[in-house]
């Protein structure tokens, strides 16, 4: 068996220890470590493993380096480091970590008699291509390579930056898997003595998942991602053929210099709209759905239950898009076409003579669809700042369940609104009918409209209460049987089982 690591400081000559003989535990306390001083070594001497050796003496650890040239390369280690030969450095440590890539594992064969009942930690990460070529993951190939040792996998989704800089500028998470128990305890406390917080994995069989982790770029947001980009091509050519297209082919009018910001502008908001309504879609699908099964107990359809666990990224691409209307909004004045434009308007107006121009119904609208964009955009602000996780986590559930259900439905009313109070009559004036196509905005109108109707209907008593009565474990052809008390603060909830 492996006795547990716990770090100290050491004497070595750093300029600031990145972690004091003070030592933070996973709960954030402080804890004063005890005064024997671990060894721990490192085969290799790349960015990685000097980064971790920083990391390992600001930590309390006694590091030794093992390289194939030490001279060359002590320099590059903090001098608390002793950097030796690769047969030296692996002769006292009880744990060491292989920062090296797999294709030179079999160059440590050599010491396999030296590394016999010793803890080693493979910190390395295949490219994409390797780790579609090969069906064994790093670790197990290392552990295949020294049968006598205990193989753990940890530390590869910790970047060189992260190591250096401290927990608190990344992922504090650090995945572990090993097929011993012992080993992998030991690893766990040097990960919390690091400052890291361990997760384990299970056995080393899972080392191929925990490889492929760092691989994944935005794992959870290729669909919604694929969904607004689908959505924007969508608009953009919609709005082509109307606002473009049409004016050059019926009147000979060249437009096209409205291509780079007006009808972007003007998709925009339509993508933003419409990925807002899909956040609560399947919210509404979902209890329609419990609501005719009279049941919680039945799994959601696949495409349903993976749409709901995409809503979050569904939401901030919608405020993202939003943010970017906002911002070509304000760029719409600036442009030199709008302000030709201004100029061949007060010609017109003085040929015709004409002093005074004012429309006191455009006024109005314009101001309240104005001022009920700006409200939708702060609620999409709020929303999205609650996404992050630093601001969650100072939630409760209930608090943060207000601010995406509730306000997250009252954006999407005030979003609403703002469509509505821009399309004002034009969708009754056929001139807005280019090529018998009808007004962009009146296209986004029909899920969020139909949301809305939808979570008006659930809140009718009858509808209402009988859901209420589902998610609380009511089933319509169960076993299960309850009714709610009228008043909470006077009857008592009665079951028959």
């Amino acid at each position: 068996s492996h006795r547990p690591v716990v770090a100290t400081r050491t004497s070595g000559k750093m300029d600031k220890p990145l972690i004091s003989h003070h030592l933070v535990d996973s709960d954030g306390s402080l804890a004063e470590a005890p005064s024997e001083v671990p060894k721990v070594g490192i085969l290799g001497s790349g960015d990685f493993a000097r980064s971790l050796a920083t990391r390992l003496v600001g930590s309390g650890f006694s590091v030794v380096v093992g390289s194939r040239n030490p001279k060359r390369m002590a320099g590059l280690f903090p001098s608390a480091a002793r950097v030796t030969l690769q047969e030296e450095a692996v002769g006292s440590p009880e744990v060491i970590f292989v920062a090296m890539f797999r294709e030179h594992y079999s160059t440590l064969c050599g010491l396999s008699d030296q590394l016999a009942g010793k803890i080693l930690v493979d910190v390395s990460n295949p490219t994409e291509r390797e780790h579609l070529q090969h069906h064994q993951s790093n670790a197990e190939y290392l552990a295949s390579l020294f049968p006598t040792c205990a193989v753990v996998k940890a530390f590869n989704v910790i970047s060189a930056w992260t190591l250096q800089s401290g927990p608190r500028d990344g992922n504090r998470q650090v995945p572990i898997c090993s097929d011993q128990p012992e080993a992998k305890r030991t690893v766990l406390e040097m990960v919390r003595a690091m400052g890291f917080t361990p997760v384990d994995m299970g056995s080393l069989a899972s080392a191929r998942e925990v490889e492929a982790m760092p691989l994944r770029l935005f794992p959870g947001w290729k669909v919604p991602a694929l969904l607004a980009l689908g959505l924007f091509i969508f608009f953009y050519a919609y709005n082509f053929v109307r606002d473009v297209l049409e004016p050059y082919v019926q009147e000979g009018k060249n437009k096209f210099y409205k291509l780079p910001v007006f009808v972007v502008n003007t998709t925009l908001p339509c993508v933003a709209y419409v990925l807002l309504s899909l956040v609560y879609l399947p919210g509404v699908l979902a209890a329609a759905l419990q609501l005719r099964r009279g049941t919680k107990y039945q799994r959601f359809p696949d495409w349903l239950d993976h749409w709901l666990q995409h809503r979050k990224q569904i939401g901030l691409l919608s405020f993202f898009c939003a943010a970017l209307h906002a911002l070509y909004s304000l760029c719409l004045p600036l442009r030199r076409s709008h302000r030709y434009d201004l100029v061949n308007l007060a010609v017109k107006q003085v040929l015709t003579n004409k002093s005074h121009l004012w429309n006191e119904e455009e006024v109005w609208r314009m101001e309240i669809y104005l001022s009920l964009g700006v409200l939708a955009l702060g609620m999409l602000s709020l929303l999205a700042v609650t996404s992050l996780p630093s601001i969650a986590n100072s939630l409760n559930w209930r608090e943060f369940s207000f601010v995406q259900s509730t306000l997250g439905f009252v954006a999407l009313v005030l979003s609403t609104l703002h469509t509505l109070t821009y399309g004002w009559t034009r969708a009754f004036e056929e001139s807005r009918y280019k090529f018998f196509l009808p007004p962009t905005f009146t296209l986004t109108l029909l899920v969020p409209c139909v949301i809305i109707l939808a979570k008006g209907l659930f809140l009718l008593p009858c509808i209402s209460r009988r859901l209420t009565k589902i998610r609380r474990g009511w089933e319509k052809d169960g076993f299960v049987r309850f009714t709610l008390p009228v008043d909470h603060a006077l009857a008592q909830k009665t079951s028959h089982v």
